[in-house]
């Protein structure tokens, strides 16, 4: 059996300038920060993020936002972070919004090598403008092409040495979904466990999408901040 297990700094490594990035959380729920905060020392430029969120000001996603490293961020609600309004505003960040369950729907497709879909969410608003479109029974709708990633970073609760996983409640959110969706898949877990000792009921993710795993160094305290033991 490969292992699998690796450390922050080594899941930075694997990241290069121009590629595309899955990111999981909602917000900071779910969020991979360890490998977050060991990627504010790696030299890559020009990330596309896809995630729903671009996390808080100088937490998660916001570390590498601070530094300049996202060139274009796709995802849902940015505005929970004020310094991509910001950036945005001044040019410095691409933005490409999606309503929610579109960019889910999306990401799924992605996984399932399904390359486009039709959506009537968005039509009749800026944001169909420049998609095609189609009218099913009198309907409109808006071609939304899927979405896929180099690399997924993602977190779960529990991993066993194979990779296999278990989330813990709404934690669980776009964690799955991006594990099926990139060439490479790292998953930040709290905690490691002996192969063959999760129920297999409670797996969500199998361990064939899992390349890497990462033991979690980070609690996320009240006030939205983060306490890393690194």
């Amino acid at each position: 059996m490969r292992d699998k297990v690796i450390t922050a700094k080594e899941a930075a490594d694997k990241f290069s300038s121009g590629m595309t990035v899955m990111v999981g959380g909602f917000g900071l729920i779910g969020s991979p920060l360890t490998v977050l905060k060991a990627l504010e020392e790696k030299e890559v430029a020009d990330l596309t993020v896809i995630s729903n969120n671009v996390g808080e000001e100088g937490v998660g996603l916001g570390i590498i936002l601070q530094q300049g490293k996202i060139g274009t961020a796709i995802g849902s609600y940015f505005t929970s972070n004020r310094e991509a309004v910001r950036m945005y505003n001044e040019n410095k960040l691409r933005l490409q919004l999606l309503p929610q369950g579109t960019l889910s729907e999306a990401i799924r497709a992605g996984g399932a090598g399904i390359p486009a879909f039709y959506t009537s969410t968005s039509a009749g608003t800026k944001l169909a403008e420049g998609k095609e479109k189609k009218v099913f029974d009198g309907k409109t709708y808006v071609l939304q092409k899927s979405l896929k990633a180099d690399i997924a970073i993602i977190k779960a609760h529990k991993a066993d040495e194979m990779g296999n996983l278990t989330y813990y409640k709404t934690a669980r959110n776009f964690n799955p979904l991006m594990a099926t969706a990139a060439n490479t898949v790292i998953v930040e877990v709290d905690e490691i466990v002996p192969a063959g000792s999760l129920d297999p009921e409670a797996v969500i993710t199998p361990h064939l999408f899992i390349d890497y795993i990462v033991q979690s160094k980070a609690t996320l305290l009240e006030g939205r901040r983060v306490e890393y033991e690194l």
